[in-house]
């Protein structure tokens, strides 16, 4: 069968490059050529890549602002048995990009969305960041306002998992600043700068050090970041005394596990990071 009958009445969700041009898979290539239309975040900023590799496939915008008629209208073409590809400016659509919207419509109309996988960016820092991939935890970008911003970071303060989040280059070293203060010196982050692209940067360190190489380095505060923070370390068992896993006990019956753990913190005195892992845990393991 050939691709044109294959991709009739279906949406296909394309990842494209987030910077090397040579990282385009031959698949996504030969399906951008043979659809009827291609959704584009940014058309202009799109229409580059597709004269790189001679694609003459029409193009129109969509994107999160986009007006539900815009939606509507590819999911009347879809159903007329047009093929439709969806790409967003770099890496894959919808990780931290648009899509959900028309995705959502098109699977509950019984159309076909397709993956065609390829770069993104989230799993490109992840596999060279050195830290744990077992579990991990993505957070899309981070709030633009500082108060928030510390609030986010606040409850990630006891999360065992590897946290990973976007940031741009205007607000990069005003986040790891508040990372300085929220997690203190000592927790690893590792800052993924440029990826695959020509300045491209890895680098990992204790924020104590990580914030005045970025500071005396101007260039490292530059283009597109993928931040990675390691995981807390769980509390040994014999960091809380039974007496205060006994309270913390009585009060999750009652509260959740945040409220929990800070009430149970203020009546024992025991940090309340340590009573939240030991509730997430199970307060008598041992």
């Amino acid at each position: 069968m050939s691709e044109n009958s294959q991709s009739k009445a279906s949406l296909y969700i394309v990842a494209t490059p987030i910077g090397n041009l040579a990282d385009m898979t031959g698949r996504a290539i030969e399906i951008l050529k043979s659809v009827d239309l291609i959704a584009a975040e940014d058309t202009r900023h799109s229409g580059r890549l597709l004269q790189h590799f001679g694609i003459g496939t029409r193009m129109m915008s969509y994107h999160d602002f986009s007006e539900d008629y815009r939606v509507d209208s590819l999911l009347e073409k879809l159903s007329s048995g047009l093929s439709v590809a969806l790409i967003s400016d770099a890496g894959t659509p919808l990780i931290s990009d648009p899509g959900y919207r028309l995705v959502v419509r098109a699977r509950a109309a019984g159309i076909t969305v397709v993956p065609v996988p390829g770069v993104c960016a989230l799993t490109t820092a992840l596999s060279v960041a050195g830290l744990p991939s077992d579990r991990f935890a993505f957070e899309g970008f981070v709030s633009s306002k500082r108060a928030a911003r510390v609030k986010q970071f606040e409850e990630w303060l006891p999360e065992a998992r590897t946290m990973i989040f976007y940031e741009s280059p205007h607000r990069i070293l005003e986040c790891v600043e508040d990372m300085l203060t929220v997690f203190g010196p000592d927790r690893h982050v590792v800052l993924c700068r440029e990826l695959t692209k020509t300045f491209e940067t890895i680098h990992g360190d204790n924020l104590g050090d990580l914030l005045p190489w970025m500071q005396n380095d101007s260039n490292q505060q530059r283009g597109e970041f993928v931040v990675l923070i390691k995981g807390a370390e769980a509390p040994k068992s014999e960091e809380v005394d039974a007496e205060a896993l006994r309270v913390l006990a009585i009060l999750l019956e009652d509260l959740s596990v945040k409220q929990a753990a800070s009430l149970a913190a203020r009546i024992t005195g025991v940090k309340k990071n340590l009573l939240y892992q030991r509730a997430l845990q199970g307060v008598m393991a041992s």
